[in-house]
């Protein structure tokens, strides 16, 4: 596997070739594949953190097999460039920490990706269920599954004009805008890469606060796209989880990394309705349960866990399985 260039941003849905950490893809079977990733040194969105960077942000190693569902499709299923695709649901989890340990050197990942099943219609595959284990050195740094479709773009057009028709919303959206949480509070020093309201504690333990979408903004909006995307979606479950978590105790800092998350998109995300972010009351050594609500539906619904990388030590090992466009 080489590290020498990154692969074509247009392979993996990327505008920008700075957020491009895929840098070479090889088949190996029928159902199996390698893919390497360079992680860079300092990243100014998943890098950004209050406490000191000692560990890379799991969410970035997520973004890199993200970015593999379209090489897997494009390159190997031979889906064409212009079809437009949707995340279902997805799960990570990080072994052990330790292996997330940042040197001041890019880190080097191999990403083995294996098919797990294929999902179609009688004419042709509409989409696939794939597992990642990915490698840095010799420690497995993040496992993941990630269930996804995809459709042509006239289909695509279709569909989005039919739901956002209902829902009595124009064609073009404009992102609502709102004031956001304080970054000390989420663990961030740049106020620009908050995506959540200053949240709200109830008597009974639950946190809300509202999804806020930037469109500009570098990382999670790299280009255009007519929704929420995804990893936005669980940059906000994240955040407010960190809230939810310090001030339950259960973590002591909001610099605490995900460890562990699943999640499921259940709808279309509108970026020009109210999206409620709301997670259940935080238990001792539990998940955070997280849902994210608009006018007359559950756009999504997560479970996150949070822990000090540098208080823990190996995690469960991924088990069981956990709509947007993936963007």
């Amino acid at each position: 596997m080489q590290f020498t260039r990154t692969l074509s941003k247009e392979l993996v849905h990327r505008a920008a070739v700075c957020e491009v950490f895929l840098t070479d893809a090889e088949r190996r079977g029928e159902d199996e594949l390698l893919l390497a990733a360079q992680l860079p040194r300092r990243h100014a969105f998943y890098h950004d953190t209050l406490g000191p960077l000692t560990h890379h942000d799991p969410l970035l190693l997520f973004e890199a097999c993200r970015q593999g569902i379209f090489v897997v499709a494009h390159r190997y299923l031979d889906v064409p460039l212009g079809h437009k695709f949707l995340l279902r649901a997805v799960e990570f989890e990080v072994p052990d920490p330790a292996a997330l340990v940042c040197d001041g050197r890019p880190a080097e990942a191999v990403i083995a990706v294996r098919i797990e099943d294929r999902f179609r219609t009688r004419a042709a595959p509409t989409g696939l269920r794939l597992r990642f284990t990915c490698t840095i050195g010799t420690q497995d740094a993040l496992l993941a599954r990630i269930d996804y479709s995809w459709m042509p773009p006239e289909d695509w057009t279709r569909l989005r004009a039919r739901q956002r028709g209902a829902l009595g919303l124009p064609d073009t959206p404009v992102a609502l805008p709102g004031p956001h949480v304080d970054p000390a509070l989420v663990g961030r020093g740049d106020p620009a890469n908050t995506v959540i309201s200053p949240p709200r504690t109830a008597a009974d333990g639950t946190h809300t606060a509202r999804l806020i979408a930037d469109t500009t903004h570098p990382t999670l909006y790299d280009h255009w796209v007519d929704h929420v995307p995804g990893m936005l979606e669980l940059e906000a479950f994240r955040q407010l989880a960190l809230t939810a978590a310090v001030t339950a105790g259960a973590v002591p800092t909001p610099t605490a990394l995900p460890v562990g998350l699943t999640a499921r998109f259940r709808c279309f995300a509108e970026m020009d309705l109210p999206l409620r972010c709301r997670t259940a009351p935080v238990l001792p050594h539990a998940d955070i349960a997280c849902t994210l609500h608009q006018p007359g539906a559950v756009a999504a619904e997560a479970r996150i866990r949070l822990a000090d990388p540098d208080r823990c030590g190996p995690t469960r090992v991924l088990a069981g399985r956990a709509a947007h466009e993936a963007a």
